[in-house]
């Protein structure tokens, strides 16, 4: 940006001695000398003006490019690193509006500010004087204009800010808007409800019309009165300054120079007016990137030399670490939990204790909590009392990065990611070898699809997986937890999805790696959960009972009746 701007200054300095070139010239016409010398000097200002402000205007769009990216990365750190409570809170459309259209009014407004608070306000000041070493009541005449456009400015400034932030806020919510309607794009179709959105999205769009009208009035109101006001300046000028011609108080050169000085002030004027706008425009813009900023964020919780470890080693490798051969040990004591201040209790006083290895299932009515167990587990969120514990230890006191690498998760809604087969395998497991990819593939009986695909495991699975049944989704995500080789699987209703075929598959092998690591399972089918070696059973936020599937079936009467009816309905 300094190097710009330098070179900027240099081309408009260029261009502030051609009016005495000029005059140089006309001086040496009228004493019927040569004017060669002048002729070349005007010449060389003009042509090296003009490369150096085409240069300087290159390298502050070029910085500006630069400068967008690197508030484009922050910001995507920064939205990874969100809490989970954040960002369910927040508009999806509205946070990337705020990465796309917000950073792209950065670089709009950056190189017209920087450029007009610099060498605007340099070069208007340097002409100025040079007005005035010509002559000083054509400079008072010219500086009551400046003084007026001044006062336009300040007046009107502060309304095209508001008006862009308003703009931006409309345009967040349109995106929104969108997300929401493409995010559930099947229901709208299946609905009929096509239009009913489309009206939605065209009152979002009304709105960020009337909005960025209101701007561009603003905006045109300052740049109109300054022209205007320019123009008048000139006439005014021209008719004093014929006067004093008139008059014998200066030469005709001089009138000449002051004119052509006049003439360079007007643009000079005009960018420092839109330079003021782009600075309220890039003001809202970055106001709104800051709010981003302010959102809360995961923080690691670690003392000694976890912490040490951790600020060395980072959280931004998607490596595996190395496989812990022993299983977690996983227990609650008294957890109370709500999702937000003044909503019910999830959790009341849940307690429960988990030994390494072996399949623990988690049944009971839905709304009961069973979800939010993992959810507390994974650190999502953290318990408004009590602990959750991993291998003893309080799970606030891991650092995250670890916590999460001893963890395979697989939710619930099994999400896929746009990209191929390979991208949404080796998400989190970038150094998976290929024969330990298809060896997760023929754990959970999708070697033969992938044998079937075009392009095998390379082969495009569409936005969120659309290419895929729901049964193979769900299977591409327990593959995809068990390459991180953990130590705890959590499967939170992981083959609801699935025939009867390769669910009886599927809980084979989910019995038999739960002879090496510990496997939590949340379940509505009575087929997952009586080959379990423990039942937790949960009603109305607490856990009611635990043990074997004959156990529970003799001594509790809420599982019995589970039971009695498939677990809810499941098969």
């Amino acid at each position: 940006m300094t190097a710009g701007v330098l070179l900027g200054l240099l081309g408009s300095v260029m261009g502030l001695a051609q009016p005495m070139a000029a005059k140089q010239v006309m001086d040496a016409m009228g004493r019927g000398s040569p004017a060669y010398g002048p002729v070349i000097a005007l010449s060389v200002l003009v042509a090296a003006g003009g490369i150096l402000a085409g240069l300087g205007h290159y390298v502050l769009d070029r910085s500006a490019e630069s400068i967008v990216c690197a508030a484009r990365r922050r910001l995507i750190d920064r939205l990874l690193a969100l809490r989970v409570p954040v960002v369910e809170r927040t508009e999806p459309g509205d946070l990337i509006s705020r990465v796309t259209s917000d950073t792209a009014l950065l670089r709009q407004s950056a190189p017209q500010a920087v450029s007009a608070a610099v060498t605007g306000t340099l070069i208007t000041l340097a002409t100025v004087v040079m007005m005035g070493l010509l002559d000083a009541v054509l400079l008072g005449v010219t500086l009551g204009v400046i003084a007026f456009i001044g006062i336009v400015v300040a007046v009107v400034a502060p309304r095209i800010g508001r008006a862009t932030r308003h703009t931006q806020e409309a345009v967040g919510r349109m995106g929104a808007a969108l997300e929401r309607a493409l995010g559930a794009f099947r229901t709208i179709k299946a609905s009929g409800a096509e239009q009913q959105e489309a009206g939605a999205l065209y009152r979002a769009a009304e709105h960020a019309r009337r909005t960025g009208v209101r701007a561009a009035a603003w905006e045109a109101v300052s740049a109109t009165l300054s022209a205007v006001v320019v123009q008048v300046c000139f006439l005014v000028v021209l008719g004093v300054g014929g006067a004093r011609v008139t008059s014998g108080a200066i030469g005709v050169s001089t009138l000449v120079a002051f004119l052509l000085y006049l003439f360079a002030l007007a643009p000079r004027i005009g960018q420092l007016v839109e330079g003021v706008g782009q600075f309220q425009i890039g003001s809202a813009a970055a106001a709104r990137i800051r709010e981003v900023e302010r959102l809360e964020v995961e923080r690691l919780e670690v003392v000694g030399l976890e912490a040490e470890e951790e600020q060395h080693g980072g959280e931004g490798g998607a490596s595996r670490p190395k496989a812990d051969p022993l299983p977690a040990r996983v227990a609650f004591r008294d957890v109370h939990f709500a999702y937000r201040p003044g909503l019910p209790q999830v959790h009341h006083r849940v307690s429960f204790t988990v030994p390494g290895g072996g399949l623990t299932a988690f049944v009971g009515p839905s709304g009961t909590g069973k979800t939010t167990v993992f959810s507390l587990i994974e650190r999502f969120y953290d318990p408004d009392a009590g602990q959750v514990l991993l291998d003893g230890k309080d799970v606030r006191q891991w650092p995250l990065a670890q916590l999460r690498a001893a963890i395979g998760y697989v939710e619930q809604d099994t999400p896929v990611l746009a990209g191929t087969l390979r991208e949404n395998l080796t998400l989190g497991a970038v150094d998976a070898t290929e024969e330990e990819l298809r060896h997760a593939l023929r754990l959970v009986r999708l070697d033969g699809v992938t044998d079937r695909l075009p392009r095998g495991l390379d082969t495009d699975v569409g936005h969120r997986g659309s290419r895929l049944s729901g049964g193979e989704r769900q299977r591409v995500a327990i593959a995809r937890a068990l390459l991180r080789r953990p130590r705890l699987l959590l499967l939170d209703e992981a083959t609801s999805q699935l025939d009867a075929a390769n669910e009886a598959a599927l809980r084979d092998t989910i019995t038999d790696i739960a002879g090496r690591i510990t496997v939590l399972v949340v379940a509505h089918r009575l087929s997952t959960v009586t080959t379990a070696d423990r039942i937790v059973v949960m009603e109305a936020g607490h856990v009611r009972a635990v043990g074997t599937h004959a156990e529970l079936l003799e001594a509790d009467a809420l599982y019995r009746e589970l039971a009695t009816t498939q677990l809810l309905n499941g098969r």
